[in-house]
């Protein structure tokens, strides 16, 4: 079911919400969730601001609206697709969800916990460790962050 062309169209999904949150004013970052055969469940962008939520980031919106769409919290089955390599907390939020798949786009080299500084999600210490495809639209994801944070610090300097 999952192909390298579906990862490209859910991540152009993903990029869709990740500019609503640009244009709220949050940074860029959208997720989308599909179930077994690739149906979309469940989509979010950071919400950080808009609900001084700290907790608010693309991927634990996009899974627990998926929760409540399945109606369990386990995720079997699932893949998270994500514009920018998950942190720590919402890497945390993958494993215990039990999502099959992660795909993500860009790397977080601050705070990336898939791969580039952790590597939660494949550790071997953990029950549950999901498939991940990394680098997916890197470029396109990478620059709708990297033009915000510039305008974002442009403007406070300002």
């Amino acid at each position: 079911m999952h192909s390298k062309d579906s990862d490209l169209e859910l991540m152009q999904v993903a990029m869709a919400c990740a500019r609503v949150a640009g244009e709220a004013g949050d940074i860029p970052i959208g997720a989308v969730v599909v179930d077994s055969t690739g149906r979309v469940i469940a989509s979010a962008h950071n919400s950080r601001e808009a609900l001084t939520d700290p907790t608010a980031h693309a991927e634990i919106l996009a899974l627990r609206a998926a929760a409540l769409a399945l109606g369990g919290w386990r995720l079997t089955g699932c893949t998270l697709v994500v514009t920018l390599e998950p942190c720590p907390m919402c890497a945390g939020a993958v494993v215990m969800s039990r999502v099959d798949r992660l795909v993500f786009g860009a790397w977080n080299l601050e705070y990336g916990a898939a791969g580039s500084n952790w590597d939660l999600v494949r550790d071997r210490r953990l029950n549950h460790r999901p498939e991940v495809v990394g680098g997916v639209m890197a470029e396109e994801c990478g620059t709708l962050v990297r033009g915000f944070l510039a305008t974002h610090r442009a403007t406070q300097e300002a």
